[in-house]
């Protein structure tokens, strides 16, 4: 490895050749502030465009972008010269004024980075004047507002739209002070082919694109008197909303949340995870019916909106090899309606309210799928995000931190281990097959040969090979919709030419490592180490568990037997399974 020798502020560096200056001062705790630059490297994530000028720093006798100079043999670098101090608070200053001044009611209050970045440069007056840039906000979609007023040009969102995920919804457009980061033409984004994964929104460090408010729905569903409100909670929200309140990420606050939901005035507090081992139960079987009758293979998991939308907009040829199951929210609000409604509550199907709460902003526009409905009546009613719901309980002045432990209520939140790891990249895929497993060899996998280590952790796409019955099932999991493009195409070729597909199952996350890292997730400005944590704790939780397979949930069991019948048998396709609509023609969406 060819090292480069430089001084940064006095401090002698070795870096490795093609290092970047902000890289560089980083390895000797040299902070240099930054706007436009991240670097996620557990999911290849790059965004050092230099675009935004923040990080300008003085290197011999000039000034030089950090985020986009290369360190040299010898370099004098003085990250605070009088120059380099005065660039920079320059530069924010008329980022701001050309930005709306409305900190106190915008959404990313608090959490902000040129909100920050202004108070830590301690700019306190806005020095010039002239025109303002004006856009209409952009409201044409249920689970995103784009605000271009409020555009930094970091260029974040572009890089994430198409380098990661692939989509290509967004694209810097026209030159000068007129340069926008829009969409095809500058369309609504409903008329694009976003699939509303909301990766943007994660990497936004503005207000220019964040998730549609639905609390204020929330909060009116609440008040009312008639109608019982039932709340679901999504895997992967008990390890992250904890870090709304300060504590550390990946902090389990499962009882805490149950009980902060409760004083809100929600009448059922379940958990989704109920619904995602009942997907199991589906899915399994329904994977086990192709595998051994000849279906359609690979079979391709359906939990995931934003890749539903995917597979229906970009490889719509490939519907056939969707399960047809609902997601886990989709599963949970059918039961709630239909038979929790009914059998407990003595209720009508639209007697009560179904509110989510998930890590992923796509499950607002998935609730709105017509196919999600039955006579009329929408599955769910209202779906937050973590930072939503972690904002009502701020609004009621309810501290979690302190809350005691709650228990969900019965018998729609009892759940297994399997569905725990849900919410983390590959989870869905080793759920299913545990139980798959058994559905087919009649045996169940002992303790010790539970855990499918092959397909988890951060990589892209992950796969393995597991010996069923004495038959190879070759399994892979693909992480961001950057990697199920590489596997999609891999898979249109292999039919093309006639040739057995590689895999016989393939799970697919549209957010890099699943639904911890949620659109709808605390931000984590760039910090994968939240990330991990978060599903680090999810893991725990199903290692921890007696029972971890989800055909062995009792509940489960006593609602085929009640309510369902047989698995994949009539009731179950009429309230557990769902269909797909070729959307390649972008004015057909919804």
């Amino acid at each position: 490895m060819n090292l480069v020798n430089l001084t940064i502020n006095g401090k002698a560096v070795s870096v490795p050749a093609g290092t970047k200056i902000l890289d560089a001062a980083k390895q000797v705790n040299i902070k240099i502030p930054s706007l436009c630059n991240m670097k996620i490297e557990e999911i290849g994530f790059v965004d050092d465009c230099a675009s935004c000028r923040v990080c300008m720093v003085t290197a011999g006798n000039k000034l030089v972008p950090a985020c986009g100079t290369m360190v040299r043999e010898g370099m004098v670098v003085n990250t605070n010269s009088p120059e380099a101090l005065r660039y920079r608070k320059n530069v924010v200053e008329l980022l701001l004024s050309d930005h709306p001044q409305d900190c106190f009611t915008c959404d990313k209050c608090g959490t902000c980075e040129l909100q920050k970045l202004a108070s830590e440069m301690n700019i306190r007056e806005i020095r010039f004047k002239g025109e303002k840039s004006t856009f209409r906000p952009d409201t044409s979609s249920l689970p995103i507002i784009k605000d271009t007023s409020k555009c930094v040009l970091c260029r974040r969102c572009e890089t994430m739209c198409n380098k990661v995920q692939t989509v290509g919804a967004l694209s810097g457009l026209n030159r000068g002070f007129n340069t926008i980061v829009g969409t095809f033409f500058d369309q609504d984004l409903v008329h694009t082919d976003c699939v509303f994964c909301g990766q943007c929104v994660s990497v936004c460090p503005t207000d220019a694109l964040i998730e549609k408010d639905n609390s204020k729905e929330a909060w009116a569903a609440l008040q009312q008197t008639e109608k019982p409100v039932i709340v679901q909670i999504a895997p992967a929200v008990r390890v992250s909303i904890c870090e709304e309140f300060g504590l550390d990420p990946g902090t389990v606050s499962t009882g805490k949340l149950i009980s902060a939901l409760k004083q809100l005035g929600f009448d059922y507090v379940f958990d989704t995870n109920f619904a995602a081992d009942l997907t199991i139960m589906e899915e399994a079987n329904e994977f086990v019916e192709r595998f051994t009758n000849g279906g359609k293979l690979p079979i391709l998991t359906s939990c995931c909106p934003s890749w539903v939308r995917f597979c229906e907009t970009q490889f719509p040829d490939l519907i056939p090899y969707l399960s047809t199951c609902k997601s886990p929210q989709g599963m949970f609000s059918s039961m709630a309606r239909y038979y929790f409604a009914d059998k407990v509550l003595d209720k009508k199907p639209d007697e009560v309210i179904i509110v989510s709460i998930m890590p992923c902003i796509a499950k607002k526009y998935e609730i709105s799928r017509e196919q999600l409905s039955k006579d009329g009546i929408q599955d769910t009613d209202i779906s937050l995000s973590v930072r939503e719901i972690a904002r009502m309980i701020r609004e009621a002045g309810i501290d979690l931190v302190h809350m005691p432990e709650s228990q969900f209520n019965s018998p729609l939140g009892n759940s297994t281990g399997a569905a725990d790891i849900f919410g983390v990249t590959g989870g869905v895929l080793e759920a299913a097959l545990r139980t798959a497993y058994t559905d087919i060899t009649k045996m169940e996998l002992p303790f010790n040969g539970i855990d499918f280590v092959e397909v988890r952790g951060f990589k892209g796409i992950k796969e393995a090979t597991i010996n069923i019955a004495g038959k190879d099932v070759r399994v892979a999991a693909a992480s961001s919709l950057g990697h199920a493009r590489t596997l999609m195409e891999e898979l249109r070729a292999d039919l093309a030419a006639g040739r057995e597909p590689k895999y016989q199952v393939i799970e697919i996350m549209a957010c890099p490592g699943g639904c911890v890292a949620g659109g709808g997730q605390p931000f984590h400005h760039g910090d994968y180490e939240k990330v991990k944590a978060r599903g680090a704790a999810l893991y725990a939780i199903d290692s921890n568990k007696t029972q971890r397979k989800s055909h062995k949930n009792q509940d489960i069991l006593t609602l085929y037997a009640n309510f369902l019948g047989k698995r994949g048998g009539h009731e179950a396709h009429e309230y557990l399974h769902t269909s797909y609509t070729d959307k390649s023609n972008p004015y057909m969406n919804e």
